[in-house]
């Protein structure tokens, strides 16, 4: 059996090496490291696959986020609402900025906001709402885009997780997640689904006067060389990457049946467990697993976590303290929040490795190991 990696990146790169050795060396004799055609033909054919009308590349994620909440001109003392339960740098960027996070409960099936917190948390200084596609999974868009509307509100969505999920709205519409709301972030870390060999990130959106804000802030403000209109700051995806994510996306949709076939094989393998709740699957979208990620029932998660390591099997828990109980956010009130549901789930989760190159013998030696355990 061959080693087991949380994700496995190397392996991946040896199945179109030939064509990415040949991108980057393309790249190299061109001597085009910043910008050019290879960044805006990336950004195109990225655009492209979402059927979004403009892609603004960025250096990652996170400059990807607060770019976009500057270029809707979110204020200090503003507030967005946001899960608790996610990756720091969701909310982190709002307090770059002087933006208070409002936080609030996700769905315990999902993992994904809750609808029906957002509608309660808001106040007349509510300028936002930032959805976070956790684990590869949609939040329901549906419902936040009609608050919002109603509430006239913007919508970031955080899609750093997710891409190439697809929504369906209940009139039979499709649409890609980050293409919902006013703007969509994604990253490409190398673990992401997309994942470059370095750092990188994106913004989708089919408004053009916002597009136009969002290449500004990520060039210095600028909107020709060295005239600058606005404040800015300098986020650029660099062409190595470039070139490299334009020959990984043509695979990306394998890789996601990939990763939903191994997910597959967790969840027969695991169904019929009590001790283990299997990842809920909306029906009104695909699941795109960028996490397999358990609820385990009466078992004690971090000896799970201990024994599983000792067997070699990798596993993370995403996340073991929610965002409104980091230190960072004590300025922001985060103590004072009753988040129960976030508290549960932080105490509870336990993700498993999923990746394109998963096969089933590892995957038989990963499940086994997990019931050995919790059927103890």
């Amino acid at each position: 059996m061959r080693p087991l990696q949380m994700v496995d990146t190397k392996t991946q790169y040896l199945a179109i090496k030939k064509e990415v050795d040949a991108a980057v060396i393309e790249v190299m004799e061109s001597s085009m490291f910043i910008g050019g055609k290879v960044v805006n033909g990336f950004a195109d054919n990225l655009a492209k696959y979402h059927g979004s009308k403009h892609c603004i590349p960025s250096a990652n994620g996170t400059d990807a986020l607060q770019i976009a909440m500057m270029a809707l001109g979110l204020q200090p003392g503003d507030e967005v609402i946001t899960p608790s339960f996610t990756y720091i740098a969701t909310v982190e960027v709002a307090a770059l900025l002087n933006i208070k996070p409002i936080f609030v409960e996700v769905d315990p099936k999902t993992f994904c906001i809750d609808a029906a917190a957002i509608e309660k948390a808001i106040t007349p200084k509510t300028k936002a709402i930032v959805p976070v596609h956790l684990y590869g999974q949609a939040a329901d868009m549906e419902k936040i885009m009609d608050i919002a509307n109603r509430h006239h509100l913007y919508v970031i969505e955080d899609n750093a997780q997710a891409i190439g999920c697809n929504y369906t709205f209940s009139d039979g519409r499709v649409k890609k997640t980050g293409t919902i709301g006013h703007i969509g972030c994604t990253s490409f870390y190398p673990s992401k689904n997309l994942g470059a060999f370095g750092d990188g990130g994106a913004m989708f959106t089919d408004d053009d006067d916002i597009a136009s804000k969002l290449r500004m802030i990520a060039s210095h403000g600028q909107s020709k060389r060295y005239y600058h209109d606005v404040v800015g700051c300098n986020s650029r995806l660099d062409a190595m990457q470039a070139a490299i994510l334009d020959i990984k996306l043509k695979h990306l949709d394998n890789y996601i049946a990939a990763r939903r076939k191994a997910a597959d094989f967790y969840d027969n393998a695991f169904a019929d467990n009590k001790h283990i709740t299997i990842p809920f699957r909306a029906g009104n979208n695909t699941h795109v697993f960028h996490q397999y990620t358990l609820q385990l029932n009466d078992v004690n998660r971090d000896a799970l976590s201990s024994f599983l390591t000792e067997q070699g099997i990798p596993n993370m828990i995403y996340y073991p303290v929610p965002a409104h109980r980091q230190k960072m956010f004590d300025a922001f009130g985060g103590s004072n929040y009753n988040l129960p549901v976030t508290d549960w789930l932080t105490e509870r989760v336990i993700s498993l490795p999923i990746h394109t190159e998963l096969d089933d013998e590892q995957q038989t030696f990963i499940a086994g190991k997990v019931l050995e355990f919790v059927n103890r």
